[in-house]
């Protein structure tokens, strides 16, 4: 159990955001050890093939899958609310030479981790080289719906804050989180430990292949991460060709009843036909229809507007078969 003590300024600065580095570092647990992350298996399958011309061995070097502890190094704290990866590389790529050696430790490793002890710039320009490689492969074609589903646990978040303050928001994270006081609860698996923020506050970042644990790093330079598992990750590999709810259909149309299901969560336009297979005007017009008809509800996020089932759709889509 980590006990984070919090001062009135650290709440004041607590924000969000989203890291494409650190998804693709914890995505290679799921790789590697797919039977622990079964919500995950459909990426993993489709993944593997794609990375079997990239090597990768140096960032499997430092993703170990036993010890749950990841160098700080490897996935800096995002500097913006919405960093691109190449941001992050750059910051990675920055990363002092000692911190690099102090990380790593002077205890086993692999060849390819002594080479990047013995050279530190060189071997982060190679580092950064290997997660760009990965990434292309394993998540470039994956990245535009994750980043919706992120930006949405995001702006549910940032509404649980306006309604209950950062208090609610925190009690309201993830069930190994709470706040008492002012100190901050973290259940960890394998770090335990007390600390205080000082006033550096804290950086919530969600996560797709975080896996069903919070990790953190509160100890580093940087603003205190708490990266956290965002809802409904599995509904990012769903193909269900099949209908949903024939019943639903035979009112609806195939069409509608497949996007109320896929409006359990906040979703925009463009996610909406990416998933269906639809044009987005087609995808427009049905939900213009939906909206009409009361089952269907809307509202601005940023430069987003995103759809979302109204009470009475779902009692509709619980009553169907």
């Amino acid at each position: 159990m980590m006990l984070v003590g919090l001062a009135a300024r650290d709440l004041a600065t607590t924000r969000f955001a989203v890291s494409p580095l650190w998804e693709v570092v914890a995505s290679v647990r799921v790789i590697r050890q797919p039977h622990r992350f079964p919500e995950h298996l459909p990426w993993v399958e489709r993944a593997r093939p794609r990375l079997a011309g990239v090597d990768w061995r140096l960032l499997a070097d430092l993703v170990p899958v036993l010890t749950g502890v990841v160098p700080s190094f490897l996935c800096p704290p995002p500097s913006t609310s919405e960093p691109t990866l190449d941001v992050e590389l750059a910051t990675l790529a920055a990363t002092p030479a000692e911190a690099v050696r102090a990380e790593l430790g002077a205890g086993p490793r692999s060849a390819r981790l002594a080479q990047l002890s013995d050279d530190p710039p060189a071997g982060l320009a190679r580092l950064a080289e290997v997660v760009r490689a990965y990434a292309d492969a394993a998540i470039g074609p994956y990245w535009p719906r994750m980043r919706t589903l992120l930006e949405r646990e995001v702006l549910l978040g940032a509404r649980r804050m306006a309604g209950d303050g950062v208090a609610g928001l925190l009690n309201h994270l993830d069930p190994y989180v709470r706040l008492e006081g002012d100190t901050l609860h973290v259940d960890h698996l394998v770090v335990s430990g007390a600390v205080r923020l000082d006033g550096r506050g804290l950086l919530l970042v969600p996560s797709v292949f975080c896996g069903p644990r919070v990790w953190s790093n509160f100890g580093s330079p940087g603003q205190p991460v708490l990266r956290y598992p965002a809802r409904a990750v599995a509904t990012l590999w769903e193909r269900d060709a099949g209908p949903h709810g024939r019943g639903l259909a035979r009112v609806l149309g195939r069409t509608r009843a497949a996007l109320l299901h896929e409006l359990a969560v906040p979703t925009s336009t463009r996610e909406l036909a990416d998933r269906c297979g639809l044009t987005p005007g087609t995808v427009s017009a049905h939900l213009g229809a939906l909206r009409a008809a009361g089952l269907v509800g809307a509202h601005r996020a940023g430069r987003f507007v995103l759809y979302a089932r109204t009470t009475a759709a779902e009692a509709l889509v619980a009553a169907a078969p």
